[in-house]
């Protein structure tokens, strides 16, 4: 069994072949313009579009930490776009990275990319202005996606 593949290059630009699916995490807010997201709206407008409907009709719907939405941006790519942050400041009660959330949406982001036969595609999701620790995200993507036969790939960005 092969482990996570990490790669230097945008997430936005997911390598191989086939259908891929790109992970992100997204904050409970409804707030969008920080981080990776910013690089996902210069290249699709549909993920944001989304999510802020998504959040504002959250009384109707399963907007709620864990919970993933899938958003199709092109023939062979879709974006998950996954609630693992409470907030989005750092405060008396810690950093806004909820790992729980992240597990229980991993679960769901291989239910999907085993249905689609994707591959996963994601920075260090939740390491980054969610504050949270590689160390413990890593685990449960080895769980629920790796172990389960699914290729992931993180990216890191730079040269």
């Amino acid at each position: 069994m092969e482990g996570i593949t990490y790669v230097r290059g945008d997430a936005t630009a997911p390598q191989g072949k086939g259908v891929k699916l790109i992970v992100h995490v997204c904050n409970d807010l409804g707030g969008w313009g920080r981080g990776f997201v910013v690089a996902l709206s210069r290249r699709w407008p549909e993920p944001e579009a989304a999510y802020r409907r998504w959040h504002r009709e959250r009384a109707g719907n399963d907007f709620s930490l864990g919970a993933v939405q899938f958003v199709r941006v092109g023939e062979w790519v879709w974006v998950a776009n996954l609630v693992g942050q409470r907030g989005i400041r750092r405060g008396a009660k810690g950093v806004p990275v909820r790992y729980e959330a992240i597990d229980a949406g991993l679960a769901l982001v291989a239910r999907k990319a085993a249905e689609l036969g994707a591959s996963v595609h994601m920075p260090r999701i939740g390491c980054g202005l969610a504050g949270g620790r590689w160390e413990r995200v890593a685990p449960s993507i080895e769980e629920r996606l790796v172990r389960r036969g699914i290729s992931v790939t993180v990216y890191d960005h730079g040269a």
